[in-house]
């Protein structure tokens, strides 16, 4: 008996400054298996190590997650403080604003290309693009790219975008938009971030 699918597949987006883009994700992600439909999420601005990878390996083939992203944060200058800075040391690339390096430039090239072939999977359900709007605002991906991946979204396709800074095309385009507003978190007391919890 064949699997039942989406009939109508929807474009979600998660963003805001506050904690739980990506744990939304990962919410309707384990749900929508729940249902046997297949998910693929690409992962733009994170690597192997979080939580999510290991969990997410229980539930191949129905959900799986691909990385892109590289062991380092990125940031334009001026967005952060010498103390920061200092502190993160070698895991930091720092570039002028509108030139971002060939090194991260190529992770969310390969991201994007993975995103266009999922599209033509016609056994995927649901494509999370997490982190993707993060990307978007530090120039890694084309908002042009991005928007013709939506255009292009099969009808029975289910499309989610994480990330803070969604643009207003984005927006203006989804189905679905929620805003995880930060009211106060527990990183502004000196609380790490924890394992199984954050990461």
């Amino acid at each position: 008996m064949p699997r039942r699918r989406l009939e109508r597949g929807c474009v979600q987006v998660y963003t805001g400054n506050g904690k739980g883009k990506t744990t939304a994700a990962l919410g309707l992600a384990v749900r929508a298996v729940g249902r046997d439909l297949r998910v693929l999420m690409i992962q733009f601005m994170k690597h192997w190590g979080y939580g999510e990878h290991l969990g997410a390996k229980r539930l191949e083939p129905e959900f799986r997650i691909v990385q892109v992203g590289k062991p380092y944060l990125i940031a334009r200058e001026g967005e952060m403080d010498a103390a920061t800075w200092e502190q993160l040391g070698d895991d930091v690339v720092v570039f002028p604003p509108g030139e971002p390096p060939e090194e991260v430039l190529a992770p969310a090239r390969r991201g994007m290309k993975l995103a266009f072939e999922a599209l033509e999977d016609g056994d995927l359900d649901v494509l999370i693009l997490d982190e993707i709007n993060v990307a978007l605002h530090f120039g890694l991906v084309p908002i042009e790219d991005v928007l013709a991946l939506m255009d292009a979204r099969p009808a029975g396709l289910e499309m989610v975008l994480t990330g803070r800074n969604a643009p207003a095309e984005i927006l203006d385009r989804a189905d679905l938009v929620t805003e995880m507003r930060e009211i106060k978190h527990y990183f502004s007391r000196g609380v790490a971030a924890r394992r199984g919890i954050e990461e």
